[in-house]
């Protein structure tokens, strides 16, 4: 059996680390995304530390970025918590994933995938600066451009891609986060991922609640942009919703390219005027339970906080 070493969020980490089965299969780095794995691995997760990404705006929307540890008060199931550590630091590098959608169902606005696609990477990366990969997905998740700060070849792999298949939609987010994004320190990179896609999902071998749990182990932000052209909300976009509002993130719903360039400079801004607070949960429980997390501005009913809304704690009855 074989033993890999995760964490939710690249901090020191003091405490004795936990070991616990997981649930879900474990993709191997080694391997295709979505080629079958071994359902035995065992993963080794430290929790003594939880860091939360997140953003204040005041009413107007306008980015709130001058505020300090002091103002902020951190809740876990109820009980406020002691914040270890705490940066305000702004316009980190971005790392980036871009999941596009390639499955039959989007076939009649796969073209507005793509150039929607495309005009994210040319307005959000900063050449040199950030990076970015393209997953693609339908009857299983794809990786056709690695980790690269080389636009063109983005934009080139984002242009190759054709539609047709099932929709593997939570493969693809746990393959992201968990291949690409986890290992990419918090501290010295704003991560996110931004998904082009009706939200439907019929061949994934994950759940939609392992893909979050990935996502919220990784700190990434998701951001949605449904590709429906439905006046009403229907169960794709709510998937979509679901996934933006539980890391913190927004969903978008244009009718066409041209109405996310405003969008996109939303993002974009928003990625680069981040806090982040680090604080160990008191009572440390590793229950294998969600632990909801709650930020605010102390006396300020003026801000919102966006952040991501709890996290996954070990199982403590597979310690060894």
């Amino acid at each position: 059996m074989c033993t890999k070493a995760v964490s939710i969020g690249v901090v020191v980490f003091v405490a004795i680390p936990l070991v616990f089965a997981q649930a879900p299969p474990q993709a191997d780095s080694s391997k295709p995304a979505g080629e079958a794995v071994d359902l035995g691995q065992v993963i080794r997760l430290d929790v003594t530390r939880v860091p939360v990404l997140f953003t204040v705006a005041d009413k107007k929307g306008h980015f709130v970025t001058d505020l300090t540890k002091d103002e902020f008060e951190v809740i876990e199931n109820k009980k406020v918590q002691n914040i270890l550590d705490f940066n305000g630091e702004s316009n980190l590098p971005l790392r980036l994933a871009v999941l596009i959608d390639t499955s039959n169902s989007i076939r009649e606005r796969f073209k507005f995938q793509q150039e929607a696609a495309i005009n994210f990477v040319n307005t959000v990366m900063r050449p040199t600066l950030d990076k970015g990969i393209i997953v693609s997905f339908d009857t299983s998740a794809e990786l056709v451009a690695d980790m690269t700060d080389d636009i063109a070849k983005l934009t080139e792999s984002i242009q190759a891609l054709r539609p047709g298949g099932g929709t593997a939609l939570y493969d693809a987010i746990y393959f992201a986060c968990k291949e690409k994004l986890q290992d990419q320190p918090p501290e010295k990179f704003r991560r996110a991922m931004v998904i082009l896609s009706d939200g439907e999902d019929n061949e994934s071998r994950y759940t939609r609640e392992q893909a979050l749990e990935m996502a919220q182990k990784a700190d990434v932000v998701i951001y949605s942009i449904s590709t429906n052209n439905l006046s009403l909300e229907g169960g794709g976009d709510k998937v979509l919703r679901y996934f933006a509002e539980q890391t913190g993130g927004q969903v978008f719903f244009p009718f066409k390219a041209s109405d996310l360039a405003q969008s996109f400079e939303n993002i974009a801004n928003e990625l680069r005027h981040q806090y982040i607070i680090v604080y160990r949960p008191e009572p440390l429980k590793a229950d294998g339970q969600y632990h909801t997390v709650d930020i605010r501005v102390k006396g300020r009913k003026d801000l919102t906080v966006r952040a991501r809304r709890g996290y996954y704690a070990p199982q403590a009855d597979a310690v060894r």
